[in-house]
Formats: C-alpha cells, sequence, structure tokens
C-alpha cells in the first residue's frame, strides 16, 4: 500500500492506465472503508483514500492511502485537477462539518461530480433517556455541578472543555492515548478501537459506575453498543447534535456505489 503525507499525490501504474477513472475517497470512517474494499477489484478504477491523519496507526486498507491535509478548498481543487480525478467520494464523519463543505466548493471548483454520504443519526427508542444539546460546550454544562461518573465516548479533541467542570469523574477512551492529557484530576483514559458491542459495553459502564454518558450522534453500527447498554441499565445519555450538513447525502454504501456506476457511465456516454 502506497502512502503520502501533505499534498503528495499517491502514484503508480495503475494511475496512468489508459482509460482507467480514478476515484479519490475522503474518509476516516467504516463506510470509507467498505467503498475502499467493494472497488479495490475493479480493473476500471484507480482508487486512493484520504485520511485527514488523526489517528495515529489506521485500520489497514486494501487501496492506496494519502494522508494529511489538502490545505482548504483550493487546495483540494488543485489536487482534484492535478491527478485528473473523475469522481469525488465525500465518506468523512458526520461531524466533520468543514471537510464536507470543502469537499462541496473544491468539487464546483474542479467541475468534478461529488458523491457525499451520511450515515443516518440514531433516533431515541423506548427506554433511551436522550438530553440532546447543540455543542461540546453545553455537553459540559448539561452535567451539572453535582459530582457524576461521566463516560465521553468522544474524541480526543473534544475533551477540552471538560476541564471546566473538573468535580466529576471522566472514563475517557480513544483509539490512540490522549497526548497531551487533558487537565482533569479525577480521569481514568482507556484505548481501544471499535467496533464495541453491547455486552462489552454494559461491562464498562458498571465496573465504572458510570451514571451519565456523553456522546456524539455518530450513527451506524459500530459505536452504537454505548447506547444500547445506557438504555439498558437507565443511564442517560447527553448527546451533541449533528452540524448542519453542507451538501446533499445518500444514506449508505450501496446507495453510493449505484451514484458512482451512474456517474461514470454519464462521463462515457458524454466521451469523458
Amino acid at each position: 500500500m502506497d502512502s503520502q503525507r501533505g499534498d503528495a499525490a499517491v502514484s503508480g501504474d495503475t494511475r496512468s492506465a489508459s482509460g482507467m477513472k480514478r476515484i479519490l475517497i475522503l474518509g476516516g470512517t467504516t463506510e470509507a472503508r467498505l467503498i475502499a474494499e467493494r472497488l479495490s477489484d475493479r480493473a476500471d478504477l484507480a482508487v486512493t483514500l484520504s485520511l485527514a491523519g488523526r489517528t495515529a496507526a489506521p485500520a489497514a486498507l486494501p487501496v492506496p492511502v494519502r494522508i494529511g491535509g489538502f490545505g482548504g478548498p483550493a487546495g483540494l481543487a488543485a489536487a482534484l485537477t492535478a491527478q485528473a480525478i473523475d469522481v469525488l467520494i465525500d465518506a468523512t464523519h458526520p461531524y466533520a462539518a468543514r471537510i464536507s463543505a470543502n469537499a462541496v466548493a473544491a468539487a464546483a471548483l474542479a467541475e468534478v461530480p461529488l458523491i457525499a454520504l451520511d450515515r443516518p443519526a440514531w433516533q431515541p427508542v423506548a427506554g433511551d433517556r436522550w438530553i440532546e444539546v447543540p455543542d461540546i460546550p453545553a455537553a459540559v454544562a448539561a452535567l451539572g455541578e453535582t459530582p457524576r461518573r461521566a463516560f465521553l465516548a468522544l474524541g480526543r479533541q473534544e475533551l477540552a472543555p471538560f476541564a471546566a467542570a473538573p468535580a466529576h469523574f471522566y472514563l475517557i477512551r480513544s483509539v490512540d492515548p490522549v497526548e497531551p492529557a487533558p487537565a482533569l484530576p479525577n480521569a481514568v483514559f482507556l484505548t481501544g478501537r471499535g467496533p464495541f458491542d453491547e455486552a462489552r459495553e454494559r461491562e464498562l459502564l458498571a465496573q465504572h459506575r458510570i451514571d451519565i454518558v456523553v456522546a456524539k450522534n455518530s450513527g451506524g453500527t459500530a459505536t452504537y453498543g454505548k447506547i444500547a447498554a445506557a438504555r439498558r441499565r437507565g443511564v442517560p445519555v447527553v448527546m451533541v447534535r449533528r452540524p448542519a450538513a453542507p451538501r446533499t447525502a445518500l444514506a449508505g454504501v450501496d446507495e453510493v456505489m449505484a451514484r458512482l456506476d451512474h456517474e461514470l457511465a454519464s462521463a462515457a456516454a458524454r466521451g469523458v
């Protein structure tokens, strides 16, 4: 597997093959990996997966990978043009609003078709005790002043605001170690990569006597275990709502695959 940092293009014989269409996937999600797997054995495509680089050791992927930012919409547009990308697929995290906005702008600048995926958000069901909030500062406030035992099921970049509420115990789990650790006087840090099933999450909540969970509404099945576990144990969940999506998006991998085939067929009909 090729891997490049910064704005360098992934190169190789397959990328210059005559008639081969070039696909760039903006990834970092389970869906991006699944799309890459579905496309990896197609002889008519040269597929590259781009990762932001926030995870030190990303899971193995079946296509060439580039790591790092593009430098905003103009930088991404330049990369799309320089690499002669035929279709851009945005399969980033539902909370990666800036990257998705950059993808919309860059695709327009470079005149490249954009296919966006946005997995459906979780919906509360009977037994859920959700406290929905608009952002992380509101999630901190929702914990209140009485000491709680909170499981922060958030990314590393969202932890610092909780230093303003040091009275609580925090259980923090991340793929990579949190460095530097936030200024939390009473916290336990765990590392682990999902998926996490409900039974395992129930054990985790019980072991640490968790009485409240703070989570983002990521959707999907890989991290839903903690939501189901909180429901089973009667634990409230402070749920951070998603930012507004900057583009119309498809709901699943199958829809992305169908739209991609449609875009490629349309390009072939135009003689592109």
